[in-house]
């Protein structure tokens, strides 16, 4: 397995050091995979102790006490931190494949950080696999220039690929002053997967325009080189069953006692409308904080009533886009809720910052509407999620029909979240939803999930593979 992003990381801390597990919706849903394979996850090492606690080429079995996997750690400098992370990554190719309008920056100086990081990537993998049959498992955006790497050097070596965000169209695509050399990169494939059909249509439309290559549409074959890459959509989805178990334990009780102590008893007799998200200017956060002051002047019954906790995480924050999202949204709710609220009771609570797994799962049992509203996304991990923690089939998702997930979950209340008030409607409808329609649409939901779990995912990736070439063996 190979990511950006570890799935634990090390921090000095008052007491020691300790590890941290990220709430990663990525790391939700690999972590299983890479536990059942006693596979190696070679990921960034960006905890202050991670160099600490390894080995001298960076690796360290997870967990010590009870080893599952061995993680390959990758070190990087600030430098290259952030022109391949920071600015490549998430300043331009992020903002290039999510329909959001905000402009992506290319920098020539930064396109060289991040082919400098892909080749470490490349390196550390080459260093792990020691000659020996592999499949390598690489993950999204930040690497797309790892396989043909991989490929140039060891040509036997099974190359799988997800792409975890949208795929955008060609014309949009071809403002990417590197395109090429991009789209060669993932062309050293043997599997490229996206979420959902649409954006491999994309990825096989941008290829057939943008570089010579033999482009198969009746098979979703892309050959260059001599080499084929076969693009297909997988739909991630999450662990259901150990999410539906984790609401038992008894760190999500005490999460929910601490909610209660910071927003007051009192919420409780309001309708609880909760949004967890990164501070993405992606997520929607703002469209739906605007549905949700339309409902209230244009349902004044229901001031008093309604409650809107949204969990914010910072991310990217020295980025200026990402600051310019925290400070607006930090002036938007300071108006709705001056203009709303009343005497012990205030629309909107916005809790900025970092919850780990068990306050996550908290928040959602919690929820009477549980609200994803993202611009553009590839899947949304949060949707799938909510629907495993209710194991009292309540809770009504309202979501975004620009997400991968909404092609899934039709019982949800599918939204435009450009249209304020479509969205203000559908909260206003999930009020006043009687107990047997939530219940119904729950049941449905809990069943689309539990019938395509991370495994079924995983499972449908390799045996894919097998299709096209037989595994020895996996890292």
């Amino acid at each position: 397995m190979v990511s950006n992003r570890e799935p634990c990381l090390h921090e000095r801390t008052a007491s020691g050091i300790e590890m941290i597990r990220p709430a990663s919706g990525l790391v939700t849903a690999l972590e299983p995979i890479v536990r059942a394979t006693r596979g190696i996850w070679v990921a960034h090492g960006s905890g202050s102790a991670d160099r600490l606690v390894t080995d001298e080429k960076g690796r360290i079995t997870v967990t010590p006490e009870d080893p599952q996997y061995t993680l390959r750690r990758v070190w990087m400098t600030k430098k290259e931190e952030n022109g391949y992370y920071y600015s490549i990554s998430n300043r331009a190719l992020w903002p290039l494949c999510h329909i959001a309008y905000t402009r992506p920056f290319f920098s020539r100086d930064d396109w060289e950080l991040y082919k400098t990081v892909n080749r470490r990537f490349c390196d550390a993998i080459l260093d792990e696999v020691r000659g020996e049959p592999a499949v390598v498992f690489i993950q999204d955006y930040h690497l797309a220039l790892l396989p043909r790497m991989l490929r140039n050097e060891r040509p036997d070596l099974k190359l799988v690929h997800f792409w975890h965000i949208p795929w955008p169209n060609r014309e949009a695509f071809r403002i990417f002053p590197w395109g090429e050399e991009l789209l060669d990169g993932l062309l050293g494939n043997d599997i490229l997967g996206f979420h959902i059909q649409y954006h491999c249509n994309n990825f096989m439309d941008t290829v057939d325009r943008g570089i010579e290559a033999m482009v198969d549409y009746e098979h979703f074959r892309i050959q260059r080189g001599g080499h084929p890459t076969y693009v297909r959509a997988f739909p991630i989805s999450v662990d259901f069953q150990q999410i539906g178990r984790d609401t038992a334990n008894s760190r999500v009780a005490e999460n929910r006692q601490r909610f209660l102590r910071e927003l007051g008893e009192e919420v409780l007799q309001t309708k609880l409308y909760v949004g967890v998200d990164r501070l993405d200017y992606t997520k929607g956060i703002a469209e739906r904080i605007q549905g949700f002051d339309i409902m209230l002047k244009r349902y004044p019954d229901l001031v008093g009533k309604v409650t809107l906790l949204q969990l914010a995480a910072p991310t990217r924050m020295h980025l200026e886009e990402y600051r310019t999202v925290s400070d607006e949204l930090d002036q938007r709710v300071d108006e709705i809720n001056w203009r709303h609220q009343t005497d012990g009771w205030m629309p909107i609570r916005f809790l900025r910052a970092h919850h780990d797994y068990y306050s996550v799962l908290a928040a959602y049992g919690m929820a009477d509407v549980l609200m994803v509203t993202s611009l553009h996304d590839g899947m949304n991990l949060v949707a799938k999620e909510f629907i495993s923690a209710r194991t009292d089939d309540e809770g009504v998702l309202l979501l975004s029909r620009y997400t991968g997930a909404s092609r899934e979950l039709p019982d949800a209340l599918l939204v435009n979240p450009f249209d304020a008030d479509e969205v203000a409607d559908a909260m206003h409808r999930a009020f006043h939803m009687t107990e047997r329609e939530r219940k119904a649409r729950m049941r449905r939901l809990r069943r689309n999930v539990r019938r395509n779990t991370i495994f079924d995912w995983g499972l449908r990736i390799f045996e894919e593979l097998e299709t096209v070439m037989p595994v020895e063996e996996t890292v």
